[in-house]
C-alpha cells in the first residue's frame, strides 16, 4: 500500500513554550515530545513546587516560575496548561490577552463549564486548543488518509472495543469525581469519532460503576453514536478487566465498503508501558496487511496538538484542528452520554 501520513509538520520557528501543570502527564509525553522535536522551553509552573522543580531537574528546564503571574509574564510564548479541568477557569484569566493556549482535556466536568471557559477564551481573545492528541497519533493520521483518500470505501461500520485494566489510582484527583471514564478517557474516542465521521445526532449509553471500586463513579461505560442508518457505530469500554493480560483488548476497527483497518493502542494494554500500535488494513477481499507506524499514540501523537497551534499562530495552518469551539462539541457529546445513561433504558413491557 501506499505510503500514508503519520506526522504533522513541525512549525518552522517554534515560540517558547510556558508550562503550567507539571505532573505525571507533562512528564510522560509533553516534555519529552517538546524536548524531541527541539521546540524552546521557557519554564514550569506547577502549585506544586518541588513537583515544578523535580520536573525541571529531569528535563533540564532553566526556569521555574514562584507564581503564576510570574509565568504569565513571558512575552510572545505558547501557554501549555496541564493541570485538573476544574483548575482550568481559574488559570485563563492570567493569561496575556490574544496568547496562543493549548488545554489539557476535558473542557470542564460538564457542558455547562466547557460554554463558560469557551466564553472566557473568545473576551480574552485566546488562541485556544484542546490536547485531544489522539487525532494526531501516526495511526490516526494514516488512518484519515485511507478514509479521506476513498481507499476503504463509504464507511459503514465502527467499532471501538476495550478490555482493560485503567491504573485510575494514579491520579488521585478522580476519587470522589461525579464522572470519570467517559470524561477522562474515553472522550478520546468520542472527539476522533466525531473528527473522522461527522457529527452524531444523538448517543444511546449506559455508564456503569465497578463494586470493588467504591470510590470511583463510571469506569464501564456502553455508547452507541447514531448516524442515523449509515453508520453502525458503537463503542464497548471496559476499564476494570483484572483477570491478566490474555484476553486484553484495545482496538478501533472501521469497515468500509472497499475495504476494512483495524488499529490497536497499544498504550491502553499495560498503561503507561504499553506497547506500539499496530494498524492492519484489508482492501475489498484481499489478504490484511500490517502497515509499518512511525510511533504510537504515546508519545508521538502529542507531537500534533502543539505543533498544529504553532504552525495556526505563525500562519503556516489554515485551521486550528482542536479549537476550543470544536472541543466544545465534543464535550456536547459527552454530555449526551451522561445524560441517556441517567435517562435508562426502554422499559420492557409487562407480559401481556
Amino acid at each position: 500500500m501506499e505510503e500514508l501520513r503519520q506526522s504533522w509538520p513541525r512549525p518552522s520557528h517554534p515560540r517558547p513554550i510556558v508550562g503550567i501543570g507539571a505532573g505525571g502527564i507533562v512528564r510522560t509525553a509533553h516534555l519529552p515530545v517538546y524536548r524531541k522535536l527541539g521546540f524552546p522551553l521557557a519554564g514550569l509552573f506547577d502549585v506544586r513546587a518541588p513537583v515544578a522543580r523535580e520536573t525541571a531537574r529531569l528535563f533540564d528546564v532553566a526556569r521555574v516560575y514562584e507564581t503564576l503571574d510570574e509565568a504569565c509574564s513571558v512575552a510572545n510564548a505558547v501557554f501549555d496548561v496541564a493541570v485538573p479541568c476544574d483548575q482550568i477557569l481559574e488559570i485563563l484569566p492570567h493569561l496575556p490577552p490574544g496568547s496562543p493556549v493549548l488545554i489539557q482535556k476535558p473542557l470542564g466536568g460538564d457542558l455547562a463549564t466547557a460554554r463558560r471557559i469557551v466564553g472566557l477564551c473568545r473576551e480574552r481573545r485566546l488562541v485556544a486548543a484542546v490536547n485531544f492528541q489522539l487525532r494526531f497519533s501516526p495511526g490516526v493520521l494514516a488512518l484519515r488518509d485511507l478514509i479521506e483518500s476513498g481507499r476503504l470505501g463509504t464507511v459503514v461500520d465502527v467499532e471501538v472495543r476495550l478490555v482493560v485494566r485503567q491504573p485510575w489510582e494514579l491520579w488521585t484527583f478522580l476519587r470522589g469525581a461525579p464522572r470519570l471514564e467517559i470524561l477522562y478517557h474515553s472522550i478520546h474516542y468520542l472527539d476522533l469519532l466525531r473528527s473522522l465521521l461527522g457529527e452524531p445526532s444523538g448517543a444511546y449509553c449506559r455508564a456503569v460503576t465497578h463494586p470493588q471500586m467504591p470510590d470511583l463513579e463510571d469506569t464501564r461505560s456502553t455508547i452507541i453514536l447514531d448516524y442515523g442508518d449509515r453508520i453502525r457505530c458503537s463503542l464497548a469500554l471496559n476499564h476494570t478487566h483484572t483477570h491478566g493480560a490474555r484476553h486484553r483488548t484495545s482496538q478501533l476497527k472501521i469497515e468500509g465498503t472497499e475495504g476494512a483497518a483495524v488499529m490497536t493502542l497499544g498504550v491502553n494494554l499495560d498503561y503507561p508501558n504499553g506497547g506500539p500500535d499496530v494498524l492492519e488494513v484489508a482492501a475489498g477481499a484481499g489478504a490484511w496487511e500490517a502497515i509499518p507506524l512511525r510511533g504510537s499514540w504515546f508519545i508521538e501523537a502529542f507531537e500534533g496538538p502543539m505543533s498544529n497551534l504553532q504552525r495556526f499562530v505563525a500562519g503556516e495552518d489554515a485551521v486550528l484542528r482542536t479549537a476550543v469551539d470544536d472541543a466544545l462539541r465534543t464535550m456536547a457529546v459527552v454530555e449526551a452520554c451522561y445524560e441517556s445513561s441517567a435517562r435508562g433504558a426502554t422499559p420492557v413491557p409487562a407480559e401481556a
